[in-house]
């Protein structure tokens, strides 16, 4: 038990055709919620500091937290930068991170290329895996013309081909958060697509909320890396409502619940991924 290879992880994911969960921590109780989590189903998990805590308590903080938690439990787990820019990208490498995600869909689709292809190279020499993201994925509810935030089959193709990226993160109809209306419907077909070009691991944000014969579906159609934080969030905020709305109560209760509920969750996540009891026989890191 412990760090494992991230490389290593995601490939057994790919030839078992299942999918490894890939959660957001918030403070020390949903970081140990996760771990927590990782133990009870014998399951391997990416620990993404992603764009919520950075601004909240700074990357290096943030991976020291959960450098510390993760070494003392006995998950089987990745460090992983989540939508990393450029300059954030290089200081996780200083750090220790063995793990990440270069976030350059927002640039104009060479300048995209160009970018991720200098954060491969640099991340590779230190033989650190690269996800990077191609297409646009909307805010839940907001109201977008999906032909043009889907990724281009033919994009991916050549994106993968020059940048030398490990996974690719795509945009096939999901969206960051819940929504509240009736979710867009995954493009199956284009997943399918994506991956017969680009032969890698794809990568699905923004799996909160979505119906699971969608999620059993991607995973058989090429997705082995799902990440998800919203419905784990509310997860734990209930804990604390449960709590609370009981009167004045202690917060570390409040949090104490939050973090059992939080548990449940991601187990559940796990077990709908597939990965719960695949830890065994990982390599470590």
């Amino acid at each position: 038990m412990g760090q494992v290879d991230p490389r290593g992880l995601v490939s057994a994911a790919s030839d078992g055709g299942y999918a490894v969960g890939a959660f957001n921590m918030h403070n020390p109780e949903t970081t140990e919620a996760l771990v927590l989590a990782a133990e009870e189903a014998a399951s391997p998990v990416f620990l993404q500091v992603g764009r919520a805590i950075v601004p909240h308590m700074g990357i290096r903080k943030a991976y020291e937290m959960t450098k510390r938690i993760a070494e003392e439990s006995e998950a089987d787990y990745v460090i992983h930068l989540d939508h990393g820019p450029w300059d954030e990208v290089f200081e996780a490498i200083k750090l220790g991170f063995t793990s990440i995600m270069y976030d350059g869909a927002h640039l104009p689709f060479e300048e995209n290329i160009r970018t991720t292809r200098k954060v491969v190279e640099v991340a590779h020499s230190f033989g650190i895996p690269v996800e990077a993201e191609l297409g646009k994925i909307p805010d839940a509810d907001e109201q977008v013309d999906w032909q043009s935030y889907y990724t281009s089959v033919d994009e991916a193709e050549r994106f993968v081909a020059e940048t030398g990226v490990d996974w690719l993160a795509i945009s096939v109809g999901i969206v960051h958060g819940v929504p509240l209306a009736t979710p867009q419907p995954l493009d199956i077909q284009r997943i399918k697509e994506i991956k017969a070009v680009t032969g890698i691991p794809l990568v699905l944000h923004g799996a909160s909320g979505v119906p699971e014969d969608e999620i059993r579906a991607a995973t058989a159609a090429g997705v082995h890396k799902f990440n998800a934080d919203t419905d784990l969030r509310h997860a734990f905020r209930s804990g604390i409502e449960s709590v609370w709305s009981q009167g004045d109560r202690q917060l570390e209760e409040a949090m104490a619940e939050g973090r059992r509920r939080m548990v449940e969750a991601t187990v559940d996540k796990m077990k709908l991924y597939g990965c719960a009891g695949k830890a065994d026989g990982l390599v470590l890191a």
